[in-house]
């Protein structure tokens, strides 16, 4: 029986889902900041918690991530789909490219700011905020494959005004034209955040010739 635990804890630690350290078995970093995302209610918290995951490289945390891709909070779902994306799983970017065109019914969740003027919950609410999300994760993510699912959106009156700002996160010259077919956009607001990102941009671009 002792060899068998003995067996089972050698697997583990093999696998790096805990370490061993001077006070006895420990979780991972990896894996106790996965506990942290699954503990976490609040979802720019949680999306602070997903980025670091990110940075962390681990994928042997994805399967204990894995029951948040279906989450029914589309918030969260987007959170954890980051966290795949960023380490190299294609359900990350297939979850977040699904949001965005999702318009089904949902229950109530996180992201709307201020209550409507009536206090009752309106799914169309809920659903621009879960798909400005997803916008927002493209840019957090800086995945030159997201330009092409952000191009469509800047017709999208309900969620385009994020779109200059995800783009210019990913940046390249992709991104860079679809900045400037955003500069004869009739939303003021996106014209405005498109002169912004571009400007952006171009500081950066002229600080990384200045470093050579």
């Amino acid at each position: 029986m002792r060899s068998s635990i003995l067996t089972v804890l050698v697997v583990v630690v093999l696998h790096g889902i805990v370490t061993v350290a001077p006070g006895g078995l420990r979780p991972s970093p990896a894996a106790a900041l996965a506990a942290q995302f699954d503990a976490e209610p609040v979802f720019w918290r949680q999306l602070e918690i997903a980025k670091q995951l990110v940075r962390s490289g681990d994928r042997q945390v994805l399967p204990q991530l894995e029951h948040w891709l279906g989450h029914a909070d589309r918030h969260a779902r987007g959170n954890a789909a980051l966290v795949f994306a960023g380490l190299g799983d294609p359900r990350g970017l297939e979850v977040i490219a699904a949001m965005l065109s999702d318009r089904s019914d949902r229950p109530e969740g996180q992201g709307i700011a201020g209550a409507p003027s009536d206090g009752r919950y309106h799914v169309a609410d809920q659903i621009r905020a879960d798909r400005y999300h997803a916008a927002h994760l493209l840019g957090d993510l800086r995945d030159a494959r997201g330009v092409a699912m952000l191009v469509p959106l800047l017709s999208d009156d309900s969620i385009n005004i994020i779109v200059p700002w995800s783009l210019g996160e990913i940046g390249g010259g992709a991104a860079v034209d679809a900045l400037i077919v955003a500069l004869d956009s009739p939303s003021p607001g996106v014209r405005v955040s498109a002169i912004e990102t571009l400007q952006k941009l171009g500081r950066a671009t002229r600080c990384r010739g200045c470093a050579r």
